[in-house]
Formats: C-alpha cells, sequence, structure tokens
C-alpha cells in the first residue's frame, strides 16, 4: 500500500528513503514527489521512494537504448557472469531482502525467503540458458546456396510487474532479456518496490553496466503509455490483469510491439474418489491460503468426488480454521495481512455475495478481530456455493476455498473450463489413465498432477485463453526475448 507526499515532508519513523535507477545512477524524481510505503501487517510507513513518471520513464529509455549497443555484443559467458554473480548476492543477503518483501507486501518470512531463492536460481538458470540461443543451418534446394538462422535480441524491454510477488515476477522479465543481450526498464507496483530495488543493488554489485536495466517508479497509467508510445521500446512483459493486458494490447497494435502477457487465472483443483482425501485436503489448504489466495495460480474452484467429499471437507475446515494468522515477521505464522484495504474489502464483498446467494459458511468469513490494525481477514470455507456467484464467475485473490463436488470426469472436465481462464489447473489422483485424460483435456497452461507447487525455472510458466500470450522461464522464456534472423547465401563458383 502506499501514498504520495512531497520532499519537503519529514520520512515516518525515520523511514529510509529509496530512489529510481536511471543510467547506473540513483536519483529523485524531477518534481521531488515521494511515495509512502506501507507495512499491510501494522499499517505504518517503512519506507518512501522517489515518484517520477513519464519524464523519467522516457530517460530510462534512452539509457537502456544506449547501454544496448555495448551489451548485446558481449558474450552470453560474459552476460552470464553477471546474472550468476546476481543470484549469489541474493542468496547471501536473502534473510535481508525477505525481511524487506515481507514488510511491503505481508507475506509470512518463510514464503518471503522462498520467493528469493527461487528468483535466485532464476537468474542462475538464464545464465547458462543465454549460452543456448542457437541458430541453425538449414539444407539448401538449389545449387549454390546455403540457409541458416542466427538469433538477435529484440531490443529495449519495458516490463511492468505486481505487487504480490514483486520480486518472482519481474525477476521472471529481467534474467532472460539481460540473459540474450537486451536491456531493459523496469516498473514495480507502486506498492511493493522496496524489496526489488534491493534487487538492483544486487544487479549493481554484481557488476552490471550503467543503463543495461533501469528502474523508474510512477503512476501506472503513465509510464505504461511512455512505454507504449515511445518507438525505442521494442517489447513490453507485463503481468497482471486480464482487463489491463487487452488495453496493452490495444494500444500495442500501432506499432505492432511485442507482448507477453501473464493474466488472471481461475484454477481448479480436482480430487479423484482414489486419492487420500486427508492428505490432499491439507495440500489444498496449504496451496490456497499461501499468500492469502494472492497468487495467479493459486487454487480457486475445488471439485471434490462425491465419494470422499465429506471428509475431504472435514478435514479442508479443521486445518483452515488452525492456520496462524499473523505478523509475517513473528515465528510459526503461516498466514500474513491481505496485500490492502481494498483487497480485504473485495473479499467481504465475495463472501458476502456468495453466502446471499445460498452458500454456507463452514469456518472464517471476515476480517480477524484479534488485531487493533493491520489488513487481516481469517481463512474461509464455503460450500454448496451457486454457479453464478462471483467467487466462482471472477478470478478471486482471496483467502477464500469453496468446495464443491462432482461424480463423472466429463463433466468436471467441463466445469473447469467453463471459464475465459487458462493459467493453471490442478489434479489429484493415482490413475495413470485418469491424470493422462486430464491432462489433455483440461485447458491450462500449467497443470500439477499431485503437485500443487509446480513453478520451476527451468519448466514454461503461461496460460491459455484470457490468461494471457507467451511463456516465461524455460526455454520458451528465452525465446521471448530473441528474434529470429533468416541468412541466405549465394556461394561463387
Amino acid at each position: 500500500m502506499s501514498t504520495t507526499t512531497n520532499t519537503a515532508q519529514a520520512n515516518s519513523k525515520g523511514s529510509t528513503y529509496r530512489q529510481m535507477l536511471i543510467d547506473g545512477k540513483w536519483c529523485d524524481a524531477i518534481s521531488g514527489k515521494r511515495l509512502a510505503v506501507i507495512n499491510p501487517a501494522t499499517e505504518e510507513v517503512i519506507g518512501e521512494v522517489a515518484y517520477g513518471g513519464r519524464e523519467e520513464t522516457k530517460r530510462a529509455i534512452e539509457s537502456a537504448a544506449k547501454a544496448m549497443t555495448t551489451w548485446m555484443k558481449l558474450t552470453a559467458w560474459d552476460r552470464a557472469k553477471v546474472l550468476k554473480k546476481t543470484a549469489e548476492l541474493m542468496r547471501e543477503r536473502a534473510d535481508d531482502l525477505a525481511k524487506t518483501l515481507t514488510m511491503e507486501q505481508g507475506k509470512p518470512f518463510p514464503e518471503a525467503r522462498g520467493e528469493i531463492m527461487h528468483s535466485a536460481d532464476t537468474f542462475e538458470w538464464f545464465a547458462e540458458e543465454g549460452k543456448r540461443a542457437y541458430g541453425q543451418v538449414i539444407p539448401n534446394s538449389v545449387a549454390g546456396k546455403r540457409h541458416m538462422t542466427i538469433k538477435h535480441p529484440i531490443g529495449v524491454v519495458a516490463a511492468i510487474g505486481p505487487w504480490n510477488f514483486p520480486v518472482t515476477l519481474q525477476v521472471r522479465k529481467i534474467a532472460p532479456a539481460l540473459a540474450v543481450g537486451c536491456t531493459i526498464v523496469c516498473k514495480p507496483a507502486s506498492q511493493t518496490p522496496l524489496s526489488l530495488i534491493k534487487i538492483f543493488d544486487c544487479l549493481l554489485d554484481a557488476g552490471l553496466p550503467p543503463g543495461v536495466a533501469n528502474f523508474v517508479i510512477g503512476p501506472a497509467r503513465e509510464v505504461a503509455d511512455e512505454f507504449i508510445k515511445n518507438h525505442t521500446v521494442r517489447k513490453i512483459s507485463f503481468t497482471g490483469s486480464t482487463e489491463v493486458g487487452k488495453e496493452l494490447m490495444r494500444a500495442a497494435a500501432d506499432q505492432v510491439k511485442r507482448l507477453s502477457l501473464e493474466l488472471g487465472g481461475h484454477a481448479p483443483f480436482i480430487v479423484f474418489p482414489d486419492a487420500d482425501p486427508e492428505v490432499v485436503a491439507k495440500a489444498a489448504v496449504l496451496g490456497k491460503f499461501r499468500n492469502n489466495g494472492q497468487v495467479c495460480i493459486s487454487p480457486s474452484r475445488f471439485f471434490v468426488h462425491k465419494d470422499i467429499h465429506k471428509k475431504f471437507t472435514e478435514v479442508a475446515v479443521e486445518s483452515a480454521r488452525n492456520l496462524k494468522l499473523g505478523n509475517g515477521l513473528e515465528a510459526g505464522i503461516e498466514i500474513g495481512p491481505m496485500f490492502e484495504k481494498k483487497a480485504m474489502d473485495n473479499t467481504i464483498d465475495l463472501v458476502a455475495d456468495a453466502t446471499a446467494k445460498g452458500s454456507t459458511l463452514l469456518t472464517g468469513g471476515n476480517r480477524s478481530s484479534r488485531f487493533d490494525k493491520g489488513y487481516f481477514f481469517e481463512p474461509t470455507v464455503l460450500c454448496n456455493v451457486s454457479p453464478d456467484a462471483k467467487l466462482l464467475t471472477e478470478e478471486p485473490f482471496a483467502p477464500v476455498m469453496p468446495i464443491l463436488d462432482f461424480s463423472k470426469m466429463d463433466e468436471v472436465i467441463a466445469a473447469a473450463n467453463n471459464t475465459r481462464y487458462g493459467l493453471a489447473a490442478y489434479v489429484f489422483t493415482n490413475d495413470l489413465s485418469v491424470a493422462w485424460k486430464m491432462a489433455e483435456g483440461i485447458e491450462a497452461g500449467i497443470i500439477g498432477i499431485n503437485d500443487p507447487v509446480p513453478a520451476t525455472p527451468q519448466c514454461p510458466f503461461g496460460g491459455m485463453k484470457e490468461s494471457g500470450l507467451g511463456r516465461e522461464l524455460a526455454h520458451e522464456g528465452l525465446e521471448a526475448y530473441l528474434e529470429t534472423k533468416y541468412v541466405s547465401f549465394m556461394l561463387r563458383g
């Protein structure tokens, strides 16, 4: 959460102040504006950042363009040294980075540390994968000709990331872009800039040349508009809502600007009768309430076979009820606050809508009364949810678990696919034939079979339908920052 202040106003309770990074130099906003960053667990200001706009964004783009002429000419091995050193520094500083992430975003410290370590692994993986941006030699059909393809970095990249994973979802853009020779301008969510600023500290300390990676903070529409209209930006990589993704698609059409879009999700979690209902229910609760359900691939519709529905529900309710809620910096905390008041109010609305339409509230459903401050909401489980409840028709992004039942495979596949989203899905079964049919039948870019946490740097991440365009991570994530050049030779003699 954040509020805008003027430079003349004093920092609250001695909070730190950080600047934007343009052309290798930390700088204030031209206007002198600053943005206050709020801890969602305490509602206190924990820091301030420079708050710029279009002019700073333009300068950052120009800096990236200038730096690319040298950066792209380095060997993949030289670029890899910087990325690997960045990963090493992140691991060395993991506790400090995770503490900052918890304070500005709210997730428990172990989750925050996991995000830092995953992001370090992403830097290291793309450091190596950048050495494998292969072209190919193509057999000729005309005597005397030779054909080949080579890879070329796409150009200056603009990266727009969200608040729920402010480090991971930017690193998935930064690492492959830098690995292949692109330069980049990053815009974080205004509410969670501090942890990503510390990642830029790591990049600079690892020897990143000035201008190769830049960092601007400002109004989302103003910064995005400069990204869209500036011809120097060749590609925009965006993670966020489907609605904003569509706006970017429309705006990018005028320049045929390349886009990578990782958008909304509404993941089904499907449990077949041969699965252990107690084991799977506990896994479901951990998956659902991780980061308060504020995860793009969070399971959000739980389809449990009628034969084990009762047992699954009993265990899920008990497990949700026993989750330890509190400030993420405290030991043993499993659920932190929601990200901001707006998110909590939306959750209250989702639960009210569902119960008004006949849903049965099994546990939770309210803002926690145990805390005087902070956006703490009780982990919530419902059943008998109406098909037209907003909880089932809109991306919830909330700590609310609706449990439904089913009896036939075709029926549950149809229900799982009955959404405009197609990012992730989860299936729990011990039957290989069922698992295979579900993997083929579900319309989602990521499918976890007995795996509630499938994301890993070496495997592709992205969605179908209105969940986005393209893939991040894996070799596909590298290709997203490359153009393919076809070269044809006619030999003499």
